[in-house]
């Protein structure tokens, strides 16, 4: 790689880690903030709504590809997006969490349209500015800044409201919103020209998204690519509540260093994709998702030791850390010119939905079958995605 080239890395990696910390925030620090103030479980669960535009942005995707198509339109709407998100954050910290409830909902929720639509400028941003031998090395600064912000916003977040309350701690949050977004502007690469579409995109080009050839196979294999890892992941913290472990120790053990895992993971998996290929790689990280879920299966039958778990636990996190990075370079592959924005966010919100169902799920298994039930069922998901990757593999994913 040219010493030219090096520096959209960081600045990738500082953007979507911007977005990512105030997510960890609101979706994982304010529900125990609020249960430390005796809201109802019912109230806890109406937080889960902050994450409901970045399901729906494939709705708004067509408009940013048609607004956003130059290195100074993007910018704008990156800056535009992010000082919204930072201003709304801002106002928060003046409201009380007992008697604004309601109303701190409904900002944060504005919030996430705004963060829904920086991630979707910045995906456009990331497709433009990346050669195909960089997305890779590129998806390794998305995945890595996400785990990267996830560590900040469910631990060290949660430490500093400990220490300077509700208000200092908001504050915070959003003028680091704001610092994480200025070496987008620092840098002066242009986009090359020849990437400026001026072809209008509508809503009827989601649709087209699911008529092209072979897509279905490309569909199957992004709502199951990460189904044996999610049911571990989504009872992970059950399990070691039965196991004897306290919040404390659960908390170190999966929202710390089960992330920085992750983090360091995505490294390996941008570096392995350009040295093995794309289709190589896919296998040799579902193979750590099925060995995953054969050690947790393992584990199920024992009383395990706290370094057995540490060992499950890296290794769980590792391959969801390898695994978001193959997934987000093939749905980079299989964008459409002109469409980078749309294409990437239905095939993103294609895996949070097949994730959400697996999740779902897997309480339903383990109540009825027990963890080893889960687990093996997790091993037979993964079976499953190696035949899909075996017998209905994509064609561009082939190369």
């Amino acid at each position: 790689m040219s010493e030219r080239n090096w520096h959209k890395f960081p600045v990738l990696f500082s953007l979507y880690i911007a977005q990512s910390i105030p997510m960890s925030f609101f979706s994982t620090v304010v529900p125990v903030i609020m249960r430390q103030e005796n809201y109802s479980l019912s109230s806890i669960g109406l937080l889960q709504l902050v994450k409901l535009p970045w399901t729906l942005k494939f709705l708004w995707a067509p408009l940013v590809d048609n607004k956003a198509r130059s290195t100074k339109e993007l910018k704008r709407w990156i800056l535009i997006s992010e000082l919204f998100y930072a201003a709304i954050i801002f106002s928060i910290a003046f409201f009380n969490l007992q008697t604004d409830f309601k109303l701190i909902i409904f900002l944060v929720i504005i919030a996430f349209i705004a963060s829904a639509t920086q991630d979707i400028a910045v995906d456009i941003y990331a497709i433009l500015s990346l050669k195909k031998s960089e997305r890779s090395l590129g998806n390794s600064m998305q995945s890595g800044g996400s785990f990267v912000g996830s560590f900040f916003g469910t631990g060290v977040l949660l430490v500093a409201y400990h220490y300077y309350g509700w208000s200092n701690v908001l504050i915070m949050l959003s003028v680091f919103v704001l610092v994480a977004v200025a070496p987008l502007f620092i840098s002066k690469r242009e986009l090359p020209a020849d990437n400026v579409e001026k072809e209008r995109v509508s809503l009827k080009d989601v649709l087209s998204f699911f008529k092209q050839k072979g897509k279905f196979r490309q569909i199957m294999l992004l709502i199951f690519y990460y189904s044996g890892l999610i049911g571990i992941m989504a009872m992970l913290k059950p399990y070691l509540v039965d196991l004897g472990y306290n919040v404390k120790e659960i908390a170190f053990m999966s929202g710390i260093f089960g992330t920085l895992t992750a983090a360091v993971s995505t490294l390996v998996g941008g570096y392995l994709m350009q040295k093995i290929g794309r289709r190589m790689a896919l296998f040799v990280f579902l193979t750590m998702s099925l060995v995953a879920g054969l050690y947790f299966r393992y584990l199920s039958g024992i009383e395990p030791s706290q370094a057995a778990l540490y060992i499950g636990i890296g290794m769980v996190w590792c391959a969801y850390g390898l695994s978001t990075v193959g997934i987000y370079t093939i749905s980079m592959d299989a964008v459409r010119k002109g469409r980078e924005g749309t294409d990437f966010t239905i095939q993103i919100v294609i895996t949070h939905i097949g994730s959400l169902l697996v999740a779902t799920a897997s309480g339903k298994i383990a109540n009825e079958f027990g963890y080893r039930g889960l687990f093996n069922t997790e091993i037979l998901l993964s079976i499953f995605a190696f035949l899909i990757l075996l017998y209905a593999l994509p064609a561009k994913i082939k190369e």
